[in-house]
């Protein structure tokens, strides 16, 4: 089984959280709310990774990477793929401008996202349990 190890920016501004609607072009079944984030590249740190994807996605610059609010074991049978996902409550400035892995982003808040049906089920138990 192959091993990642991927990491999330829970990016707060106000009452509010950053979601991004992953772009069909890019995501298979079901296109989900989730946060910025994604896999860590050979020799680069957390904080890079995490400093990188969150620019890479939204155009933002993480003020701080923040604390470290969940790690979750994926595991994705059918890829025979072993996901470590670390997420981080975060903060960050600029104005959010998607790339085109995702069609649409929204703030939304922990209340209007958990009434949501369509968010990504591990980011719904991090706001379930943490946030």
């Amino acid at each position: 089984m192959k091993l990642q190890v991927g990491v999330k920016s829970l990016i707060k501004k106000d009452d509010a959280y950053l979601f991004l609607r992953r772009s069909r072009s890019f995501g298979e079944g079901q296109q989900d709310w989730d946060i910025p984030g994604g896999r860590i590249e050979p020799e680069e740190s957390l904080d890079a990774a995490l400093t990188r994807e969150v620019y890479e996605e939204t155009g933002l610059q993480l003020n701080t990477i923040g604390t470290l609010i969940a790690a979750q074991d994926i595991f994705v049978t059918t890829k025979d793929l072993h996901v470590v996902r670390l997420t981080y409550a975060s903060s960050a400035t600029g104005t959010v401008t998607i790339s085109d892995e995702h069609s649409e982003y929204v703030w939304m808040t922990k209340k209007q996202v958990l009434s949501e049906q369509h968010v990504d089920k591990y980011l719904r138990h991090v706001l379930e349990g943490v946030v």
